[in-house]
């Protein structure tokens, strides 16, 4: 039995050990998978040690995405423009390889298991923090039409478009001075953690937009009870994201990509 684990802190709340356990039993592989607590001061060892071991991966969770892409000895071209990882792996030549799964994850369940495309869209995204750094190599990739990020802070936001802005222009602004409609929100930002939504207003979507948050819940997010209250044809949380960005994970270790439908289900209902 392979070992693997999500690590940050805190972390008694991770969903992970239940995704990779119904992952491992789907694909009827032999896996143990567990939540573990690091703090930050034992971040490198705690890895070091866990791969001296035999572990098989790690999936890394706050506040340590940016401590794994500094210790990782080969990043793939995503983790390395998104300065951040949540996936580390040994590969044959015992070299630590760092990934970031977390935008392929938010496009595929976006495009895959909600039926939006991302093609030829105006998409807005929101925060220009880590969960959006992570996130922007995939949605470019997707080829929108435009890609506009906002946020309170817009140096930030001038930060990630001079650090993404390879294959699209992209767009910056305040919310003061957010202009135009869009197809696609994507919420980046927690502030739903406080009950709060972002300072948009219901002019920004187009007839036909639809609009994601990052994040999840048990209930609705303050963002996705937002827009069904302004008019987006779809309100859609970030469950989805999590069970893809760890079916990626999964698909890194072990060769096989698990179906994520029935376990999002199972979470739904949980």
């Amino acid at each position: 039995m392979t070992r693997y684990a999500v690590i940050g802190t805190p972390i008694s709340h991770s969903k992970s050990p239940l995704i990779h356990r119904l992952f491992a039993e789907q694909t009827n592989q032999d896996v143990q998978y567990e939540a573990i607590e690091v703090q930050a001061d034992d971040f490198d060892s705690f890895v070091t040690d866990f791969f001296a071991a035999n572990g098989g991966g790690l999936n890394v969770t706050v506040p340590h995405k940016e401590r794994a892409h500094k210790i990782a000895q080969l990043l793939a071209p995503n983790a390395k423009l998104a300065g951040a990882v949540n996936t580390l792996y040994l590969n044959k030549e015992n070299v630590l390889c760092g990934d970031n799964t977390d935008g392929r994850g938010l496009v595929r369940d976006i495009q895959n298991n909600h039926e939006i495309q991302i093609a030829g869209k105006r998409v807005l995204v929101i925060g220009a923090g880590g969960a959006v750094r992570g996130a922007l190599v995939a949605l470019i990739d997707a080829k929108p039409a435009t890609l506009t990020i906002v946020n309170r802070t817009l140096e930030k936001a001038e930060q990630l478009r001079l650090i993404f802005e390879i294959q699209l222009a992209i767009e910056t602004s305040s919310f003061e001075q957010l202009d135009g409609e869009f197809d696609l929100v994507i919420n980046g930002t927690s502030l739903g953690l406080s009950g709060e939504t972002p300072p948009i207003l219901a002019s920004h979507l187009s007839p036909n937009a639809c609009c994601y948050d990052m994040m999840y819940g048990n209930e609705d997010t303050a963002f996705v009870a937002w827009a069904k209250n302004n008019g987006a044809v779809k309100a859609l949380d970030g469950l989805g994201m999590l069970v893809e960005q760890a079916a990626e994970s999964f698909l890194l270790w072990r060769g096989v990509r698990p179906e994520t439908e029935p376990v999002i289900s199972k979470l739904r209902n949980q």
